[in-house]
């Protein structure tokens, strides 16, 4: 199945937290169980939470105990309840903007309908979640061919993190643009990152490279450099959570990478859909959100660290735009030049 759908008035997801262990779908019949899968990274990556708060917005129209009535009364208090809704979903994720892009659209779709119906304003929201992720899966597909093109012939690429399709409704970014080059004939190797603390990179990147039979490495965050200094590394990929004016946002560790490929001059690209781009936002604007400091503390129950160590832990970190060769979109790739400064006009 695909990332994340709609079935039978409920969404259905891979529970991503159990991979490469066990393959999952969970359901999600109301509100607050989204907002935990959300919250506990059962569904994560840009254009997955663009989705998921499309269907967020939808679950909750379907969801609401209000029905028709003969009065405005109940439709306002129907527009209440997914307002308060729709804040709740925004709030479980506040660095990447596709959630709130997502949830935002359905909002806009169903008061811009002008319907006074609970019914039909239930069908409107539905229709527009769905359009999000099927428009998804098509802007990967024509993200991932303007990628590719940059790939060369026995490239070795290194991603961080997983921008593949467990990071979207389907296709990928990141990971897109390698399986395009690939279909395309390249012989394309790619080195992955771990990407502590929860090992997004070595449990679910190498999970779907290796599902597609596409040569992978594992490495640990730190072996970066090395590998880059020694000439084994050609390209570099990553997704985002949110592109400002000045800066890129992606996973914690994606800065780093950023500083290694420009002092080994080696292209660093950002793969990620017209929607991760925030018009009106400079870095310091935006809130980068802080996990449960257990995360750097203990595997499971196994410690790592006192119980009482302080801990910073980041979910993402912010790199700047001089560090960034190009941005791949599914509109064609962008540089960090004139062009780039019309991408936010």
């Amino acid at each position: 199945m695909r990332t994340i759908e709609w079935n039978n008035n409920m969404i259905t997801l891979i529970d991503q937290t159990l991979l490469p262990g066990e393959y999952r779908i969970i359901e999600c019949k109301t509100v607050p169980s989204l907002c935990e899968a959300i919250g506990s990274l059962r569904i994560r990556g840009a254009p997955a939470l663009g989705a998921a708060g499309g269907y967020g917005v939808a679950l909750a129209a379907h969801t609401s105990t209000h029905t028709n009535t003969t009065t405005t009364t109940s439709f306002e208090r129907f527009m209440h309840d997914l307002h308060a809704a729709a804040e709740t979903i925004k709030q479980t994720r506040p660095t990447a903007i596709n959630l709130a892009w997502g949830v935002d659209r359905v909002i806009a779709a169903v008061r811009e309908s002008g319907t006074g119906r609970i019914d039909e304003a239930r069908g409107v929201a539905l229709r527009e979640a769905v359009a999000i992720a099927k428009e998804d899966v098509q802007r990967n597909k024509r993200l991932s061919k303007h990628g590719a093109a940059l790939l060369e012939d026995g490239d070795t690429v290194l991603t961080h993190c997983n921008a593949g399709r467990l990071a979207c409704v389907d296709v990928g970014t990141a990971i897109g643009v390698i399986r395009a080059a690939v279909a395309a004939g390249k012989e394309i190797s790619v080195v992955s990152c771990e990407t502590r603390p929860l090992n997004q990179g070595s449990r679910i990147t190498t999970w779907e490279l290796m599902q597609d039979g596409i040569p992978v490495t594992l490495i640990a965050d730190s072996a970066a450099g090395s590998m880059m200094r020694k000439g084994l590394i050609d390209r570099v990929i990553v997704g985002a959570d949110r592109i400002t004016r000045d800066v890129v946002f992606n996973k914690i560790g994606t800065y780093t990478h950023s500083v290694l490929a420009k002092e080994h001059d080696i292209p660093f690209y950002v793969a990620a859909p017209i929607s991760t781009f925030d018009p009106v936002r400079l870095e310091y604007d935006v809130v980068i959100e802080e996990r449960d400091p257990d995360e750097l503390r203990r595997i499971g129950d196994v410690m790592l660290a006192p119980a009482g160590a302080m801990v910073h832990n980041p979910a993402f970190d912010a790199t700047p735009v001089e560090n960034i060769t190009a941005v791949i979109t599914e509109d064609g790739v962008i540089y960090p030049n004139e062009s780039w400064k019309n991408s936010f006009s």
